[in-house]
């Protein structure tokens, strides 16, 4: 009878240091996940002040009409990013993909500076006409019903 115990607490022990070892490493996973997530906010949310300040996000509308600028250099370039409610002034500095565009769905990463303009990282540009990032089309209906609503 000892025996069977002896076997028996030793399985136990065995599955409770398995169940440990799983539960250690579900919570790394979820720690790189966590530090890995990238949110995106539209301008009307950033203008809210509902942004991060210390971390990268990605930032996503319609690159206004007449706003977009690019230096002498090429490689520099400064637009507006809207989503019809409200604007934020973006800057980047690095290589416009081919289909980016006034008018035309963006999604950009990096950080807000201090003087409240987004220091772009990285622009995305929408694939073909009917293609818009689902996030920047959510966005842009929200801004539009927000608009229409307040205008009652």
């Amino acid at each position: 009878m000892k025996i069977l115990n002896k076997e028996r607490a030793r399985r136990l022990a065995m599955i409770a240091a398995g169940l440990l070892l799983l539960a250690a490493a579900t919570a790394l996973i979820l720690q790189a996940f966590r530090s890995n997530m990238v949110f995106f906010f539209s301008p009307s949310q950033i203008t809210a002040g509902d942004g991060p300040r210390d971390k990268a996000f990605r930032l996503g509308g319609m690159v206004e009409r007449g706003s977009l600028r690019r230096a002498p250099n090429g490689l520099e370039a400064s637009f507006i990013l809207t989503d019809t409610a409200n604007r934020v002034p973006v800057v980047y500095r690095g290589m416009l993909p081919d289909l980016f565009g006034e008018g035309q769905g963006a999604v950009a990463f990096g950080r807000m500076n201090g003087n409240g303009t987004f220091a772009a990282e990285e622009v995305l540009a929408k694939h073909d006409e009917k293609y818009m990032p689902p996030e920047v089309a959510a966005s842009l209906k929200a801004a539009e019903a927000a608009r229409k609503g307040g205008a009652r």
